[in-house]
């Protein structure tokens, strides 16, 4: 029997979950506030999603809509770290994330969906481009905080 998976609007009583799972993501400074959470579910812009498994949080992923003058009003969409619980993973939660950020897109009108990977997850760049991302067309760039003000 396969799991039920319930996509959602993550509450602030999903810090500690999101905590969890974003650090499986990265080992920097992961610090997820309650109020932080509140903040994003208060902005009609910005969907930060999760998505349970048989009532457990295992998986999320923040879209972003960014204002643009280019298509008469479209947005476009950054989609940011996507997570799945790595004792969950190839059971279809990632591609339940994405197909729930499209649905949000598209009734935003938004002209593109856009993502960063780091360069060497490959299998998540797999998982992308399975789920109907481009990865041969663009080419991202990054600047981080540390690296602002610097000459270039």
């Amino acid at each position: 029997m396969s799991p039920h998976l319930t996509i959602r609007i993550a509450q602030s009583a999903d810090a500690d979950i999101l905590q969890s799972l974003y650090r499986q993501l990265v080992d920097e400074n992961v610090r997820v506030t309650a109020f932080q959470i509140q903040v994003l579910e208060n902005d009609p812009r910005t969907r930060l999603l999760v998505c349970e498994v048989d009532d457990r949080v295992r998986g999320t992923v923040l879209v972003c809509l960014c204002a643009d003058a280019m298509y008469a009003g479209q947005p476009f969409a950054v989609v940011e770290n996507l997570v799945v619980d790595q004792e969950c993973r190839s059971n279809g939660i990632g591609l339940a994330l994405l197909r729930e950020v499209e649905r949000f897109c598209l009734s935003r009108n938004c002209s593109k969906m856009m993502l960063l990977s780091s360069a060497t997850r490959v299998d998540a760049h797999r998982f992308f481009e399975q789920a109907g991302f481009l990865g041969d067309r663009k080419r991202g760039f990054v600047k981080y905080r540390s690296q602002f003000g610097e000459a270039t």
